[in-house]
């Protein structure tokens, strides 16, 4: 069976499930399936209402996420230069977007990627950069249809279609990698313009600055996570303390900068 096959089968059986219970508990059977959002659950509230803030990429400056877009149309166009698409490659149709942990707005990115860069080629990108960790299946969701690398249904499409095909600017999409402990990240089209690609054909503008969580024991910063414990929504932990840590070394995990942080085995971007 091709696995895009197996995943839509899951998909649908999950949906038909959870849609058979009554409304109270099928809310809570969605959030506990999400264990990338659960990971964060016990803490989301604290660290949602603080202000997160970021490095610009072009300039080394630091930013709050609110702010970062208006800097970043100031910055590119002060990056940009009268040689801009001169003797440095052809010019392109490149799109700004706007990337974070659906459920977990504290981690974001702002990259450029050229219209003509297939969906495929942004999954990769995703995967290095946030959530890769053993090759698990993905998907995004671009106006109700799917789009995974080896579609098998009426209601599924191809990676291989370019996002100028795709996408316009103010699109708003979805992204899920891993169907079983699944991370999902948001994403949307901020604007376009016309210019030459510096150097990667995905190119990151901005990122947000790690949080800093507290260890659930001593409230030093924690460096590591029980993945057992995270799904009770707790299992932070600073070294000292994962060195005493009852459910053992093999369950810890490095705290790293990803919404998909402590979930599977995943240990940070491959990049």
């Amino acid at each position: 069976m091709a696995a895009s096959t197996w995943h839509a089968i899951v998909r649908r059986a999950k949906r038909l499930a959870v849609e058979a219970l009554p409304s109270d508990i099928s809310s809570i059977v969605l959030t506990a399936g999400r264990a990338g959002r659960q990971v964060l659950k016990a803490k989301g509230a604290t660290m949602g209402s603080v202000t997160t803030v970021g490095k610009c990429y072009l300039c080394s400056s630091t930013f709050s996420k609110s702010s970062m877009t208006k800097h970043l149309q100031a910055c590119q166009r002060a990056n940009q230069g009268p040689e801009q698409g001169k003797g440095r490659g052809r010019v392109k149709r490149l799109f700004h977007l706007v990337v974070e942990g659906r459920g977990l707005p504290q981690y974001w990115l702002h990259v450029e990627v050229p219209a003509s860069a297939t969906l495929a080629e942004l999954d990769d990108f995703l995967r290095d950069t946030w959530v890769e960790c053993c090759g698990h299946l993905s998907a995004f969701t671009i106006g109700g249809v799917h789009y995974l690398d080896d579609p098998a249904y009426a209601d599924e499409k191809t990676m291989r279609a370019s996002l100028g095909k795709v996408l316009d600017v103010g699109t708003v999409f979805d992204y899920e990698y891993d169907f079983g402990s699944t991370t999902e990240l948001r994403l949307r089209v901020l604007g376009e313009r016309e210019g030459a690609a510096r150097g990667r054909s995905i190119e990151v503008l901005a990122r947000n600055d790690a949080p800093t969580i507290a260890c659930d024991e001593c409230g030093k910063p924690a460096t590591q996570i029980c993945s057992q414990c995270s799904w009770e929504g707790k299992g932070w932990l600073c070294d000292s303390c994962a060195a005493e840590h009852e459910c053992g070394d093999e369950m810890l995990l490095p705290v790293v900068n990803s919404p998909r942080v402590g979930v599977c085995g995943y240990t940070g971007e491959t990049l």
